[in-house]
């Protein structure tokens, strides 16, 4: 079964402890890993404001994780968090090539630079 490359960022209740934040985080580990996907990073952002409320709630606890999964693992785990009251919203993207090429290329810090600075050029320009 092919296996594609995946990026989920999640958004946990802000108002529980911390040990409820690491078990949430393992739930949704044990999610991936117990319909065949495979875990490649997981990045805890932490607690950040939201950009409108939900539950009444101006912030919440990100998580952003990547893993290889086959394309039949999504509905189920996706379903699973859908029912915990804890996890507020959810967010599954499906990388393409480009996409995980950029994402790998980041991984190893060598994404070129796109723009300069042009405040630097503009300095420069006046001496």
């Amino acid at each position: 079964m092919k296996k594609e490359f995946y990026e989920m960022t999640y958004i946990l209740n802000p108002v529980l402890d911390d040990e409820r934040f690491d078990e949430l985080v393992a739930f949704v580990q044990k999610q991936i890993e117990d319909n065949g996907g495979h875990l490649v990073d997981t990045d805890v952002w932490g607690s950040r404001p939201l950009a409108y409320p939900i539950e009444k709630k101006n912030s919440g606890y990100y998580v952003n994780i990547h893993f290889e999964a086959p394309n039949a693992a999504i509905e189920p785990v996706e379903r699973n968090m859908r029912i915990n009251d804890d996890i507020m919203r959810y967010l599954t993207l499906k990388y393409d090539a480009k996409m995980k090429r950029h994402y790998e290329l980041k991984k190893k810090g060598d994404l070129p630079v796109l723009f300069e600075d042009l405040e630097e050029e503009n300095t420069e320009d006046d001496n």
